[in-house]
């Protein structure tokens, strides 16, 4: 019988053999587990970020940090903005995700970011992650009880849409709550939630 085109590849294609528990990924090298995440307890590798990609996400982290910054001085409020690092959702079966940029609650010494502490998580939708970013870190980050997603999108000049969404504890569902569009008139929308902030899209461009 002859083989079909890609038949060797599928066949072998063997299955992880048991899920990874919160022990085990604690042991894990910091080269490993900066590149993967852990969804129901079963790796799925994240795709290397391209050079926009990652020049958006800290353009977007600075903003939010400037914006961190003035709301301490306001409100007193302790605040962290970071880029790329494990953010605990679930601990069985272990659901472990990285955040493209994400807004939490300062962490006392040796405390594990969980989603109880995180007030806004950001993804930057790339070509292979529309279906995860769209749907399933949707579903994961309203259920975890994350009070803020928000989905960016690029063009060719940097970031031009941020899709808002604030979560319904009433449902544990998020609802749209609106999505600012970079345009011709250069206007800069102001946001009152999670933080108050200004989106200029000239610091978000390449």
């Amino acid at each position: 019988m002859t083989a079909l085109p890609g038949e060797e590849w599928l066949y072998g294609i063997t299955p992880q053999p048991s899920r990874i528990t919160a022990e085990m990924y604690q042991r894990l090298p910091e080269e490993i587990s900066r590149a993967i995440e852990i969804v129901d307890g079963y790796v799925v590798f994240c795709e290397a970020p391209s050079p926009q990609h990652q020049l958006a996400a800290r353009r977007l982290a600075n903003l939010i940090e400037r914006a961190v910054r003035a709301e301490t001085r306001r409100a007193g409020t302790c605040l962290t903005v970071n880029i790329d690092v494990d953010l605990r959702l679930r601990d069985i079966p272990l659901l472990n995700r990285r955040p493209d940029v994400i807004l939490y609650r300062c962490l006392d010494d040796g405390e594990r970011l969980r989603a109880e502490h995180a007030q806004l998580v950001i993804e930057i939708v790339s070509p292979t992650s529309e279906t995860t970013d769209e749907v399933d870190k949707l579903g994961e980050y309203a259920r975890a009880g994350i009070p803020h997603y928000w989905i960016v999108r690029l063009d060719s000049t940097g970031v031009s849409v941020v899709e808002r969404y604030r979560l319904d504890r009433a449902t544990s569902q998020y609802k749209h709550v609106g999505t600012a569009m970079k345009d011709e008139s250069g206007s800069v929308p102001a946001l009152a939630n999670p933080i108050p902030l200004t989106i200029d899209w000239d610091e978000l461009a390449y």
